[in-house]
């Protein structure tokens, strides 16, 4: 009973190291054809079975360890690029396999952590978005305190300083009084006078400096017009200018190159370019903008400039509409040369030539005077070539294609070139008197060339010029010098098309169309009817190429137009460049705000003092009806 349970035993074990090498040969199958995973898995099954295993143990932990490596590398890769949500699931795979990697562990912390400030950095654009700069800061600056090169909260960043910064350089606003509607009608008026209305109307202070004269007159008819187009008028009209003190102020001087420096401030700005040159963009300030004090900086592709705020302004619209990415196009090319050759050689070659002659012992065609004495048939010679009959039985009919098929990536109004073939050596020798023989090497094109030179257009179509050419080697000549030259035949065709994006365009046609026959026959014999073909032989060739030309266009990327308010704005005067539009907006009526000012108005009566404003009457007292 003893041994039967021995034998139980050692049946059991024995069936269990079968399956636990099933197991591992399985694992191992798995590992090698790339499943990685399943194959670890299996493996390590086999090794927790049979912990005593090395060979088991040792070829989990070098697999394991070998595709960790692997995964870990791929994980930092992505979260370098800025993808840390493909970065994820490396990390977690390589945690599921070695628990306690802490350079996993450090890689899906970090992916984390990107993860909740790119979320940040989005509520933080939403509140800009909305207009609330303060809030959209408050939630960045932990984000920049972890990480200060967080590129999604810097560029949120970013533009909330831009914001701000417009908002500190455009310098005091008027109340919105000045959109009330007026009517004004003086006759040679004092202007300070009419201002003086003015500013009991909207409320407004004006200053005038002391070179603005004080007996300047103007004569104003309008009706419901706004007040700030009023007051424009009245300043252009006049040679004046104005600049905003505060939101109720207005300090009048005369438009003076001295007064402009004393008054007019100046914005310094500096524009970094993503696209465009940064020196044709200086041509484009400087002629439209008129703007002098500008620098530009050709390693930043950087360009600075100091000029009013309207003009920085006006500049910025210009920029917004020239800094454009250029278009691209993918050009899918397909470039086959079809050959199609027969040969035919039917019949039978007889010899060409027969020759007879003496050869004596001194060599052919000459005997000695002893052999002249016995008999000639011994030194007689009759030579035919060998073999003497050749029967030709030959057809060959062979279909080549060959075929190119590039695709190239090219940017707008740049050449590509393409060739497919080799490059032939030409050796020049020159000699030169007291110096000696010196040989040059020089290397040729062989093959097939293609130039293209692609024109996006808006409506994403695409102009191509291509030029092709297709050359071979047809003979190899060897100079009287041991110089060895190429004769070279050359097909080629240069044109332009237009194509839609995803049209196909085929340009065929370049055709090589070679017919020979030969014919070696027996003078007289090979002449004659039917029978004549048994007294000859006869070669016909028949070769025919085509270059065939396929080309599609596919826009990668084209052109986005500006909005039309960038493509088109009002740019002031040529004095006032970027200046605000000389013109009289009509506006609503509005009994309980309008003024009018009749023509007969006495030009001295009193009114209050400019500086100092007027609480605004009721309508009733400040409209007067003729």
């Amino acid at each position: 009973m003893t041994d039967c349970r021995i034998g139980l035993v050692l049946i059991l074990a024995l069936a269990g190291c079968a399956t636990q090498g099933t197991t591992f040969r399985t694992g191992k199958q798995l590992i090698e054809a790339g499943r990685y995973e399943e194959g670890l898995q299996a493996v390590n099954t086999a090794v927790k079975a049979n912990p005593q295993n090395i060979e088991y143990r040792a070829y989990y932990v070098r697999n394991r360890d070998s595709y960790i490596g692997q995964l870990l590398t791929s994980g930092d890769k992505q979260r370098l690029l800025g993808r840390p949500e493909d970065a994820e699931p490396f990390y977690t795979r390589v945690l599921a396999l070695d628990t306690g990697n802490t350079r996993a562990q450090a890689g899906l912390a970090e992916v984390k952590k990107e993860l909740r400030h790119r979320t940040i950095a989005a509520e933080a654009r939403t509140l800009l978005e909305a207009g609330d700069l303060d809030g959209a800061q408050a939630r960045l600056r932990p984000v920049l305190a972890e990480n200060p090169q967080q590129h999604d909260a810097r560029a949120v960043m970013r533009s909330i300083e831009e914001q701000r910064t417009k908002t500190l350089n455009v310098g005091a606003v008027l109340k919105s009084t000045l959109r009330k509607p007026v009517t004004l009608e003086f006759r040679e008026a004092l202007l300070k006078n009419v201002f003086e209305v003015l500013s009991r109307t909207s409320g407004i202070n004006f200053l005038f400096d002391k070179d603005v004269r004080p007996d300047l007159k103007t004569t104003i008819f309008v009706r419901d017009t706004r007040i700030e187009d009023a007051i424009r008028f009245l300043l252009t009209t006049n040679q004046l200018e104005m600049k905003v003190l505060n939101d109720t102020t207005i300090l009048v001087y005369p438009n003076l190159p001295n007064k402009l420096k004393d008054y007019q401030e100046l914005t310094v700005k500096s524009f970094y370019l993503a696209n465009a040159d940064v020196k044709q963009t200086l041509n484009l300030i400087k002629t439209v903008v008129k703007t002098r004090d500008v620098f530009i900086d050709e390693r930043l592709n950087m360009l600075t400039m100091r000029d009013t705020p309207e003009a920085i302004r006006m500049a910025e619209k210009l920029i917004a509409a020239q800094d454009l990415a250029e278009p691209e196009v993918m050009l899918e090319l397909e470039v086959l040369e079809v050959g199609r050759n027969r040969l035919t050689e039917l019949g039978i070659r007889y010899p060409t030539q027969l020759s007879a002659g003496i050869q004596g012992a001194a060599g052919a065609g000459s005997v000695t005077l002893a052999e002249t004495k016995g008999s000639f048939a011994p030194l007689t010679r009759l030579n035919i070539t060998d073999p003497a009959i050749i029967l030709n039985l030959q057809h060959q009919d062979s279909d080549t294609n060959l075929l190119a098929n590039p695709r190239i990536r090219v940017k707008n109004r740049e050449k590509a070139k393409v060739h497919i073939g080799d490059k032939l050596p030409v050796i020049t020798t020159t000699s030169t008197a007291n110096v000696g023989v010196s040989e040059s090497v020089t290397y040729l094109d062989v093959g097939l060339k293609l130039d293209i030179e692609p024109n996006v257009f808006l409506e994403d179509e695409v102009g191509i010029k291509v030029g092709l050419e297709v050359s071979n080697i047809v003979q190899q000549i060897t100079s009287a010098g041991g110089t060895l030259t190429y004769r070279l035949g050359t097909r080629n065709t240069a044109t332009s098309l237009r194509l839609k994006n995803g049209e196909t365009q085929v340009l065929a046609g370049l055709l090589q169309d070679e017919d020979r026959s030969i014919a070696d026959k027996v003078p007289g014999l090979g002449d004659l009817p039917l029978i004549g073909r048994l007294f000859g032989s006869r070669r016909d060739e028949h070769n025919k190429t085509e270059i065939i030309l396929l080309i599609t266009p596919y826009v990668v990327r084209n052109i986005e137009r500006p909005e039309a308010a960038t493509l088109e704005f009002l740019s002031g005067t040529d004095s006032a460049i970027g200046g605000g539009s000389l013109s009289l907006r009509s506006a609503e009526p509005a009994a309980s705000t309008g003024v009018v000012v009749p023509v007969n108005i006495p030009v001295t009566v009193p009114l209050p003092a400019v500086a100092q404003p007027l609480p605004q009457a009721p309508p009733a007292t400040l409209e007067e009806r003729r």
